[in-house]
This record gives C-alpha cells, structure tokens and sequence, in this order.
C-alpha cells in the first residue's frame, strides 16, 4: 500500500526515536534510514486517537451520501457505522487521522521532505490503535565531490572550413545575381517564366491559375510537383504531371490535380565575381580580402562560442558521471511528473493532442516515458552536484551577479529593472533568482577548472572572439544566408522542459 501524504511542510534532519505529542495524545513515533536519501517514519495512533476521527470520518461519508431522517453531515455516527460497516468506518478514520498526525510527526522530526510523504504500510496493534510506515525522502546532499580541477574535456576544435566560407561567399553573389536568358533546357536553379494551371478530371480550377509567373525551380514554393514537370523543360514546350494543392488552399486544398505549363523563358542566374570593386559597392568593406577576413573571423566565432557550450555542458556531465549518487525513486517520480504535467499544458494552450505529439515526435507512450525519466533523472543529478558545490565551496550571490541578471532578464522581457525587480519580489521568485545565480556560478566553476582538448589530447584555445555585428539593422528575412552566419539550421525537435 503507498498512499501520499499532504499538508506538511518540514525542515531539518533525522534524529533517534522520540515521543510525539499531537492534539493532547502521546504518539510514539521512531525514524530509521531506509536509503541514503530516504528515511521511514513508524508512527504509532492508539485507539483512542482512532474513536475521536471515527467521528470526523462519519461526519465526512453522512455528507456525502442520502441518509433518510438526516440533512447531509448530520446522521449520528451509529448508524452511519451500521449503514457503512464497522471496518469500513474505522478504515475511514485511520485514513482522517493520518494526514495530522504524519505533518506533526515530521515537524517534530526536523526532517525536509522533498516530495510528498507516502504511507506504505499500516499495521493493527494487538492491544488496539494502528501502526504506520511513512516513507520520507529527503533532497540529496553531497559532503564531497570528485576533484574537477584540472580535468580534460576532448571536443572537436572550432576549425573554419573553406566550404563554409564558400557558402557564406555564394550567399552574398546571389543576393546581387543577375538573370540572363538561355537557349537550353532549364534545371534547378534556374527561373522560368510560365503560364501554369491546375485541373481536376480536365475542369480547371479557376484560383490556381497563375500567367507569366517568374519561378525558381528547385525552390518548391508553388504547387508541389510543379518543380519535377519544369525540369528539362525547354521555351515554348507544354509540359504536365501530377501534382497537389497545398492545404488550405481555398475549398480545393489537399487535393490531387493535374498541373499544366507553358514555358516562356529560362533563365539562368549569372553570379558576380569576388572582386575588390564589388565587395567595395556593396559591402562596408574597400578589398575582397578584407571581406573573407571579416567572414572568416565571424565563422570562427561563432564556432569558438558553439565549442565552448558544448565543452562547458560535457564537463558538468563528465563530474556528474563520476559522482556516486543513485536518486530516491520518488525524487525521480515526482520531477517527471511534473516534466508531463507542463508538457500537457502547454500542449493544451497550443491546441495540439498528446497523441498528435508522440506522432510529431516519433515515440510510442512507453518510449516517452521512458525519455522523460531520463530527462528528469539527468536534471535531478545535475541540480544536486551544482548545488552541492555550492554548498562545499560557500558561495554566495554578490550585488554585481543580482544585478546583472536582473540586467540581463530586463533587457530580454524589454521591462525597466526596477519594474522587474519589484514584480519578482512580491511574486516571491527572487530566491529563486538567487539559486539559479548560484547554480550557473558552480556550473562556470567546473568549465574554468578543466581543460579543452582534441581527439590528440591537444589543449583547445577557447578564447572567444569578437563577431562583426555589421547586419544587425539590416532586414532579417534572408537569415540563412547571412554573411558570418554558421550556416546551420538549429534542432527544432520537441523537448521536454526542464
């Protein structure tokens, strides 16, 4: 039998067995470690105690059900005992008598709950009254960590590549290409201009229907099927194939069709060259030399920055790998559970089903479960190793690590400082601000103490670089092909928050 337990909120540790005293009545209650982080208190309720919530309990189920004679709440307990079953009644009380009880029994203890206490086990007592098991588990503390100073790291160096900057260089001749007419069949990456339409069983449909449209071929942003019937295609040929129109295109969306079009014009895109004459009239930049410093030096930054989140996470984990901490099952219980609950929320306020999700995602319920576990139990270990560094090392919050991160939270929500703090003060979350300070100092602590290296052993500069913010004011729809830009689409993969 697990049962939780609400409506206590202890702080403190352990201690040898003790008497209890709750509502007048002397309660013997004893406290043995059941794991490292676990504890179980044995709480003993006599019959007295029981008789005394007999009443409540038959209070409690005359209100809730129709007794004839009696308003809801009001029948005498006798015959709420007769109507229910004497084991019933009396099971009922243990179950009103335990919450109290068990919240006194743990204040008095000075134990710190890290979850909801749970009864596993009641037991009758041969002279009356009960005997029950609360499972207690505490937040874990570590007296000692494995010595991080020093510790090497291997990632992969942050190297620039000439493709990358090739990439970068193409980006910028397409966006001041020109187009120029050809006498061939046209291919990807060619424009076309044509007459298009689509039909069903030979009637057209009247909104698809689009005369001298200039398309690129190979960017898939018409009808799908259009760019596989242009391909080859030559001027004046009639080409057709089947296609389908995009959902929610009109009333006729997500519909196969027939697509037809005439080929106008093929074009093929003419790319400038590179030179210092170029690069001087359209870039802030006087040489083409200077540009290909200035891109790569940006790439380099940019993976320079990539490198160290990537070394300063692998070296938490790395410290954490090597910690002997095996978490309390209900720590980890809890922390996923509420991982889902936020997940199912904000899925709800998005308007997606859970079913929908698991689809998006790729997992079946059990493999969810089970990613959420691992998910969870990763951030539980995380939190205690940094938290127990903090603890070891006596590290505090300074007025300049409050400061900056209001600073920084401010600039991010475009609120004024002041107003931030205040609203975070009387919504309580300024502690909360306060550990995450500190667990981001413990977590820069482990990073600063190792090293990086290669696959060689060779020791990693890390040293960050300043990147050439030139395309700030520029306007961001061409983003993937902006200059600097490491030319990577970031993972877009649903995940579950921690």
């Amino acid at each position: 039998m697990v049962q939780e337990v609400a409506g206590s909120n202890p702080v403190g540790h352990p201690n040898s067995p003790f008497p209890l005293v709750n509502d007048g009545e002397t309660v013997h209650t004893e406290v043995s470690e059941t794991g490292r982080f676990e504890r179980t208190l044995t709480i003993q309720l006599e019959e007295s105690e029981l008789e005394a919530a007999k009443t409540k309990a038959a209070r409690k189920i005359s209100g809730e059900m129709k007794i004839k004679g009696f308003r809801p709440g009001k029948a005498p307990r006798s015959i709420v005992e007769r109507m229910v079953g004497a084991d019933h009644l009396r099971s009922e009380a243990i179950e009103e008598a335990i919450p109290a009880t068990v919240g006194a029994a743990i204040d008095e203890s000075g134990l710190d709950p890290a979850t909801v206490p749970s009864v596993t086990e009641i037991r009758d007592l041969d002279d009356g009254g009960v005997e029950v098991d609360v499972l207690v588990t505490l937040w874990p503390v570590l007296d000692a960590i494995p010595d991080f100073d020093g510790r090497t790291i291997e990632i992969d160096p942050p190297t620039v590549s000439q493709e990358e900057i090739d990439h970068q260089i193409d980006a910028l001749r397409n966006q001041f290409a020109d187009l120029e007419d050809v006498d061939r069949a046209a291919d990807d990456g060619d424009f076309v201009t044509i007459d298009v339409s689509a039909s069903v069983d030979g009637v057209e449909i009247e909104q698809a229907a689009a005369n001298d449209l200039l398309y690129e071929i190979g960017s898939r942003s018409f009808f799908p099927g259009l760019d596989e019937i242009l391909v080859g295609a030559a001027v004046g040929d009639e080409v057709e194939g089947e296609g389908t129109l995009p959902d929610g295109f009109t009333n006729d969306g997500d519909q196969d069709v027939m697509l037809q079009a005439l080929v106008k014009e093929v074009k093929a895109k003419q790319l400038p060259e590179i030179t210092d004459e170029f690069v001087s009239d359209v870039t802030e930049f006087e040489t083409a030399d200077e540009l290909l410093e200035m891109i790569n030096d940006n790439l380099r930054g940019y993976k320079i920055e990539a490198a160290r989140s990537a070394f300063q996470e692998r070296a938490v984990e790395q410290l954490v790998a090597d910690v002997d901490l095996e978490l309390p099952k209900a720590l980890v219980d809890a922390e996923a559970e509420a991982r889902v609950r936020n997940l199912l929320d904000r899925l709800e306020s998005d308007d997606v089903g859970f079913e929908d999700y698991l689809r998006i995602i790729g997992r079946d319920q059990v493999e969810f479960v089970e990613d959420v576990r691992v998910q969870a139990t990763s951030a539980l270990a995380t939190r205690v190793v940094l938290e127990s560094i903090i603890a070891i090392e006596d590290m505090e919050v300074g007025e300049d690590d409050f400061s900056g991160a209001l600073e920084s939270i401010a600039a991010g929500s475009e609120m004024p400082v002041e107003e931030l703090q205040k609203m975070l003060e009387e919504s309580g979350q300024i502690e909360s601000l306060a550990d995450d300070i500190l667990r981001r100092k413990a977590h820069d602590r482990i990073s600063e103490a190792a090293v990086a290296v290669d696959a060689e052993g060779n020791t990693i500069d890390l040293t960050p670089v300043t990147v050439d913010d030139q395309d700030d004011d520029e306007d961001d729809e061409d983003d993937d092909d902006t200059i600097g830009d490491d030319g990577q689409d970031e993972d877009q993969s649903p995940e579950i928050e921690e």
